[in-house]
């Protein structure tokens, strides 16, 4: 049976008390912790605060009151003194009665988190002060014990990691296979085999002289206005050699308008009216009519603003590994429109959209857009249209499209079957930890 002892936290852990006003003598020129991530790392800033604020020494255990259970803590190994808010708390410990790497386990266990339900009304997602802590009572081994079931502990974090290493690697892996697809779809190399068996194709370049010709008869008309010019390709553009049959063009050759930028209208609170899209609902590159919002203001029936079968979105404006993406809108016609940080085009008859939709989301396309995006991350960068339109695109004929976009389909579901297992493995290694922890320490008050 393990030697235990039932205790308060409070007889072997200490708050280092005193509150300070932000202006305080005592912490002027101290940097202060800007938060502790769920792995213990403390990430610290020279940026002043205006709320109170509490001392940190070296050596000190460190605990977010808001996020404890989940890992946010850790003991402070810096040689300088920092502050930190008052929502977290700083305590001393004696190291005889207590090794810290035992208890730094017990509080992100599932055991401490009943314990601080039946402590504290709200439980866990109250903010846990210094108060709620030290009067909490837990099953304590002697210090021997302790260190064991730190090193049994110590072992299977090992095991852990690398387990999670391993199945992150295979998620990185399968994202680079989809990206490899999708260049292999631009080069004509996922096609190859079609294209040898059906020699008869329309050459992409009868496909551009006609969307060109039913452009300038619908100039004509007046249906559409004219497009900004773009300039033709230029040889040193080029990246690769294209098979026969095909033509490098720009993506203004493929749409009948320029791409045209979304509206932000101020947005309700209540779910009714006008529906229009949050950026969250083309950021994975697949539409998501789950991200909405409604807006304030009536949208005309006849505005371009309504989304329409075949519209492809382009995020114009977004974190730089997001700025650019696309999506297939998928939705009934005039149900939603677009965002200011959003674009829309529609391909011209002849182009698949899908087809489209894989170049603008290849290797490719994904570097011309970060590479030609203005305005820092902090600032949020940006493409403009001009941008998009001058987008170089390979293009092939119509049936060759449709052949490229079935392949990739049946492609693309075997990589989302194999997702789905990294899902569950994933779901699984992370439930992991929080069992071991759970029986780790149940075992202890039960024994």
């Amino acid at each position: 049976m393990t030697a235990r002892r039932k205790i308060r936290i409070g007889n072997f852990l200490f708050e280092r008390e005193g509150k300070y006003d932000p202006s305080s003598e005592i912490i002027a020129g101290l940097k202060r912790i800007d938060k502790i991530d769920f792995s213990g790392r403390f990430h610290i800033v020279k940026k002043p605060s205006k709320t109170n604020m509490i001392l940190i020494c070296p050596n000190d255990l460190v605990i977010s009151g808001i996020n404890v259970s989940k890992g946010a803590l850790g003991i402070y190994s810096g040689q300088e003194d920092l502050c930190a808010t008052i929502h977290y708390s700083s305590y001393t410990f004696d190291t005889s009665q207590i090794d810290i790497e035992y208890f730094k386990r017990f509080l992100k266990s599932s055991v401490f988190v009943r314990l601080i339900q039946d402590q504290v009304k709200g439980g866990i997602k109250t903010e846990i002060k210094p108060k709620h802590l030290l009067s909490v009572e837990m099953d304590l081994p002697n210090i021997d014990e302790q260190r064991v079931v730190v090193s049994r502990f110590e072992n299977v974090e090992t095991e852990d990691y690398e387990l999670k290493n391993e199945l992150n690697n295979r998620s990185i892996l399968l994202a680079e296979i989809r990206q490899q697809i999708r260049m292999d779809a631009i080069t004509g190399k996922l096609s190859a085999k079609w294209r040898s068996q059906k020699r008869e194709t329309e050459p992409a370049g009868e496909i551009l002289a006609r969307i060109a010709a039913e452009k300038s008869k619908l100039i004509e008309n007046k249906i559409i206005k004219a497009q900004k010019p773009v300039a033709p390709v230029n040889e040193k553009e080029i990246s690769f050699e294209l098979p026969s049959g095909w033509n490098w063009c720009r993506l203004n050759d493929l749409i009948y308008e320029n791409p045209r930028n979304g509206y932000s209208p101020r947005t309700v609170a209540i779910v009714t009216g006008t529906k229009t899209l949050k950026l969250g609902a083309t950021t994975t590159g697949k539409f998501d009519r789950t991200k909405l919002k409604y807006v304030d203001e009536f949208i005309p029936e006849d505005s371009f603003l309504w989304l329409k079968k075949r519209d492809i979105l382009i995020q114009r404006g977004n974190s730089i590994d997001f700025v650019g993406v696309s999506a297939v809108y998928e939705g009934e016609d005039s149900e939603f429109i677009y965002p200011d940080l959003m674009m829309k085009l529609k391909p011209a008859l002849g182009i698949s959209e899908i087809y489209l939709h894989h170049v603008l989301m290849s290797p490719m396309c994904r570097k011309y857009f970060r590479d030609n995006a203005t305005g820092s991350q902090k600032s949020m960068p940006k493409i403009n249209q001009a941008v998009v339109s001058n987008t170089l695109i390979p293009i092939c004929s119509t049936h060759e499209q449709l052949e490229i976009v079935s392949i990739i389909k049946r492609l693309f579901r075997i990589c989302d079957q194999i997702d789905k297992c990294l899902e569950d493995d994933q779901t699984h290694a992370q439930q992991f930890m929080p069992t071991v922890l759970s029986e780790a320490f149940f075992k202890t008050e039960v024994d």
